[in-house]
């Protein structure tokens, strides 16, 4: 029996990675709109194929079949069009995991329209900054006061460029009630032809980069990247046809997409949706449990707090494959989690710009810490300072050669600063900012940011060897690693940690630490300087911003 992956790739089982990396080829249709050409199809073929299963702290949950997303999809589509919403124009969804988010964004891609995702947790300033620079013409927004609040004022400052706030559930003032007009408008919406209609180069998904250093980057992806997302999910993730998998990730952020929509849909897989109103382990684990996840995905944050619990009292039954991505994993972390589950942690990398880039994938023995080999379709390479191929063992950038072509799901370029993509995309490369070395076996291995790495004493010390070694000791729940200005030695490094539970700040215990690192790894990375934090500056998507951590010292 054909399915809808059957549609998208030549043939889809490999027997090593190899084979896998050789002969994987993605088929790319003309005017591919992943609304109409996944979901509708879904919808006519096989109806009541479940898509989605959603619950939240409340007690609430729904199941939606294809069926169920093609008629609200429409009606979003209608209640766009009814707006003055049309092709091209940036519409803004700060929904967190409500379920309208998916009719939302499916609704923007039926039109042309272009999705910008945001997180419920902007500032004004935050929201501002995005007015401006996204030229956003609708916003649509959770019933969340705070935010709502943020949201005015941010409008108040930049009057003129926001057209139309619409809410879900409720009433505001001078605010649409999206509810209500959802609720109003017709199932039938024609798919548009001539110059209204989308084709693989338009762009459809605008991500403002939640970036470790700097402003966020305006990454654009066009029509054709969902279909970059069957190397993340079919291969990466493992998910499986009328399986259920569980991203954790708010939609305002990449890893939404990566994990709960465009890969697991066209590989035939239901996502599960938890709308918590506050991250809880516990909380967590019991609704994958009672709900069937069988393939999972989470950040290594979010392991962190999970394997600190009894897993013994879960139902780890329907879990078959669990994979990591956002930070590098901690070997402890990893161990740990095996030890209590029996399920090894594959890792993976890639950014906003791209899709998973380099992976542990299925044919691969993991190595904890490692992020794995490069996926099908990105040539992957390492240079070094001097723009040179690294040799086996030495530390580089991690780049992609894009000289013969782009990989699938690659993005576009930053909206509006041709000078900011020319930076990080020239002589045939793009240039992710992050350093790796490859060992003998061919997998990559992550160092840092390049703007993360220390230079103290005349040796370069990538963060996450000696976040790895602290983070083995039973008192370090969370810690980052940075450089603080020092006369004689250039910089020396600081550990700012976040104690566990049942710990607390002594300057015995700091010179404990300290002997524990010079035990596990290279004594010359021990920090000299431990702080002791309540909590770690991270940017929604969990990544740590050592940036500010820096911005504190310097």
């Amino acid at each position: 029996m054909s399915t809808m992956l059957d549609k998208f790739v030549k043939w889809s089982e490999f027997d090593s990675y190899e084979d896998f990396k050789n002969n994987l080829h993605i088929i790319v249709p003309d005017n591919f709109n992943f609304a109409y050409d996944v979901v509708d199809v879904y919808a006519k073929k096989d109806p009541h194929k479940v898509a989605m299963v959603w619950c939240n702290d409340n007690n609430e949950e729904m199941k939606f079949t294809f069926k169920d997303l093609e008629s609200f999809s429409n009606k979003a589509a209608n209640v766009f069009k009814k707006f003055g919403i049309k092709k091209g124009d940036n519409v803004m969804l700060t929904l967190k995991s409500r379920y309208e988010f998916w009719f939302c964004l499916l609704g923007l891609h039926k039109i042309g329209a272009i999705a910008v995702p945001g997180t419920h947790m902007l500032t004004s300033k935050d929201l501002k900054y995005r007015f401006e620079h996204g030229n956003i013409k609708m916003i649509i927004s959770v019933h969340d006061d705070n935010l709502l609040d943020q949201i005015d004022e941010a409008d108040e400052e930049t009057k003129g460029i926001i057209e139309y706030k619409a809410v879900f559930s409720g009433e505001r003032e001078d605010w649409i009630n999206f509810s209500k007009e959802l609720d109003d408008a017709s199932e039938k919406f024609e798919r548009p032809t001539g110059d209204q209609a989308t084709n693989n180069s338009d762009i459809s998904l605008m991500y403002f980069s939640s970036g470790t250093t700097g402003l966020p980057k305006m990454v654009e992806h066009n029509f054709a990247y969902p279909l970059g997302h069957i190397i993340t999910a079919k291969y990466w993730q493992n998910v499986e046809e009328n399986g259920l998998h569980y991203t954790v990730a708010d939609s305002g952020w990449a890893k939404c997409v990566w994990g709960t929509i465009y890969g697991q849909w066209i590989c035939g897989s239901a996502v599960f949706v938890y709308d918590y109103d506050k991250f809880n382990a516990k909380n967590l684990l019991a609704r994958a449990g009672k709900y069937g996840v069988n393939t999972f995905c989470a950040p290594p944050t979010i392991y962190r707090f999970l394997i600190r619990e009894n897993l013994n009292e879960y139902d780890f039954s329907s879990l078959k494959y669990c994979v990591v991505a956002g930070e590098p994993l901690n070997p402890e972390v990893f161990q740990k989690f095996y030890d209590h589950t029996g399920i090894k942690l594959m890792e993976g990398f890639g950014q906003t710009e791209t899709v998973v880039s380099i992976a542990t994938f299925p044919w691969m023995e993991p190595k904890p810490g490692s992020m794995g080999r490069p996926s099908p379709e990105y040539n992957i390479e390492l240079l070094n300072s001097e723009g040179k191929h690294c040799d086996v063992g030495e530390e580089g950038e991690i780049v992609v050669n894009t000289k013969k072509n782009n990989p699938i799901g690659i993005f576009c370029g930053y909206r509006a600063d041709p000078e900011k993509t020319k930076n990080v995309w020239k002589h045939g490369y793009y240039y992710t900012g992050d350093m790796a070395w490859m060992d003998e076996d061919g997998y990559y291995w992550f160092v840092g940011r390049a703007d993360d790495i220390i230079k103290t004493s005349g040796y370069r010390v990538g963060p996450f060897e000696v976040e790895s070694a602290l983070i083995e000791h039973p008192s370090v729940l969370e810690c980052a690693i940075t450089g603080v200005p020092d006369e004689i030695r250039g910089h020396v490094i600081k550990a700012s940690i976040v104690l566990s539970s049942g710990y607390t700040p002594s300057e015995e215990l700091k010179k404990e630490l300290q002997e524990h690192v010079k035990s596990v790894t290279a004594p010359y990375k021990y920090p000299r300087v431990i702080e002791f934090v309540t909590e770690l500056p991270k940017t929604i998507s969990g990544k740590i911003r050592r940036v500010e951590i820096r911005s504190y010292d310097n």
